[in-house]
């Protein structure tokens, strides 16, 4: 059930009424952003939502269970607030939304809290993004317990990896680009596959404080992102790189010095022996 004031309720109940819904995203990075349906800038407990952009949503339903109740909301791309940049770097993802309804005649009524959330997948079409705005419930369909695995459940210089990433850590700059996805460092003297799965940082340039996992590095220092950066990269741009790791036994060992934090179970047996014949065949 959705709660109300006695003001707002009253207005709802009467014959007509002066409503808005107005949503406010929390982004990941700790700012806050405020948009509306109204056609005017509308100013709630002190963050002004603006008509500028507007948006357009799918109707809002909960669902009993706990199946997850989603829905999608479409707005227009704002340079100044909702950039293409932004929304294909990825810094729009997993903010979280709460939707509600106000008197936009008299704000003082207070707010009716329609739907919270965390936006989900973003697809950008033109000028207009569609974004897919997840109920609270799909928390509970992800897993939170950690299972039995042959490779490594820590992250590459986690608190549980212990590895010392700022030791392995370089620099470089770009002496040749082919699109946004692979260009060339000829500086780069490591072998083919060395930074495979690492993670580059934009020092310079359009890119600037972006981050992409490398693919694939090959001989004479090319470079293939795994996705295309959202802004064009140019020669000159400086980079920072630290290393990957696809988290086997044998990488942790060899490479790393580091099996001690090994936090796999590389010996457990597989489903192939679960179904083997007795005598192993």
């Amino acid at each position: 059930m959705k709660s109300a004031s006695s003001q707002l309720a009253t207005h709802i109940g009467g014959e007509t009424t002066t409503l808005a819904t107005c949503w406010k995203v929390t982004r990941r990075d700790g700012s806050i952003f405020g948009f509306t349906d109204f056609d005017k800038d509308l100013t709630v407990e002190s963050l002004v939502y603006i008509a500028r952009s507007g948006y357009t949503r799918s109707a809002i339903h909960t669902i009993a269970n706990l199946a997850v109740d989603n829905l999608d909301i479409e707005s227009a791309i704002d340079s100044e607030t909702l950039s293409a940049a932004d929304l294909r770097a990825g810094v729009w993802d997993g903010a979280t939304v709460e939707i509600f309804l106000v008197n936009w005649s008299n704000l003082a009524n207070g707010k009716i809290i329609l739907k919270r959330g965390t936006i989900g997948e973003v697809e950008l079409k033109d000028t207009v993004f569609r974004a897919e705005l997840r109920g609270l419930s799909q928390a509970l369909s992800q897993q939170i317990v950690e299972l039995y695995t042959a490779d490594c459940r820590a992250d590459l210089g986690d608190t549980r990896c212990k590895v010392n990433l700022a030791a392995l850590t370089v620099t470089g700059g770009i002496t040749a680009v082919t699109d946004r996805r692979s260009f060339t460092d000829t500086s780069r003297a490591e072998g083919v596959n060395y930074w495979n799965g690492g993670l580059l940082t934009w020092t310079s340039g359009a890119n600037v404080g972006r981050k992409m996992e490398v693919k694939a590095f090959a001989s004479g220092g090319a470079f293939t992102l795994f996705l295309p950066m959202p802004s064009i990269v140019a020669v000159g741009d400086n980079y920072s790189l630290r290393p990957g790791c696809d988290k086997k036994f044998s990488t942790c060992k060899d490479r790393y010095n580091n099996v001690k934090n090994f936090r796999g179970e590389p010996n457990v047996p597989g489903n192939d022996q679960v179904l083997a014949y007795p005598d192993g065949k």
